[in-house]
């Protein structure tokens, strides 16, 4: 069986088949998880999240887009609902941080396994100016140049117009690019797609 036939199985109710499309697809819910959390623990938590919402409302799908689709923007929502709630903990009382600290914003050994950098000092730049972007344009950005997904795939998972997808590319491309300018040579690399 192909993830789709796994998909409707499960959507179906056979959760028989759940073990099976979770193995198919751990790794690109791991990816889209780390590459906005950035940081693996985290991305481990909520790609279990994830899964256990697939789980849970799969047959809730209604199939307005493609079930990859429909993960992507779980995936999307549980990442940026993690942020948001890493933020609020930050920003909370002394004794909160005292009793729950945080993670460095970025660790430096971060490693994205779809990233392959013979220098991961450049990397850890990159990650980190890519974290600096507003949410949008970071979504954008890491879906079409780590995830591989194309401007339809992304509108389709921010709920948004292919039209939106791109300009929030150009300029997720622009404030990299300045942001990046001291640290890299040449940053046309990125401007392949």
């Amino acid at each position: 069986m192909n993830q789709e036939e796994l998909f409707k199985c499960l959507q179906q109710g056979d959760a028989s088949v759940f073990p099976k499309l979770v193995a198919l697809t751990q790794d690109m819910v791991y990816n889209t998880a780390l590459s906005i959390v950035q940081n693996s623990a985290d991305a481990e938590d909520i790609s279990q999240e994830v899964f256990v919402t697939l789980f849970q409302k799969a047959g809730e799908f209604r199939g307005d887009a493609d079930w990859k689709t429909w993960i992507y923007r779980i995936c999307i929502h549980k990442s940026l609902d993690h942020e948001k709630k890493k933020r609020r903990m930050k920003n909370g009382g002394f004794l909160k941080r005292v009793f729950n600290p945080l993670p460095a914003e970025l660790p430096a050994d971060f490693n994205h396994p779809g990233v392959q950098y013979a220098n991961k000092e450049m990397a850890k730049h990159l990650f980190a100016a890519i974290r600096q972007l507003p949410e949008k344009q970071r979504l954008v950005f890491v879906l079409q140049k780590m995830e591989g997904l194309n401007a339809t795939e992304i509108a389709a998972a921010m709920k948004t117009s292919t039209d939106a997808v791109s300009a929030l590319l150009k300029r997720a491309k622009q404030s990299l690019r300045k942001t990046l300018e001291n640290i890299y040579q040449d940053f046309n690399h990125f401007d392949n797609n």
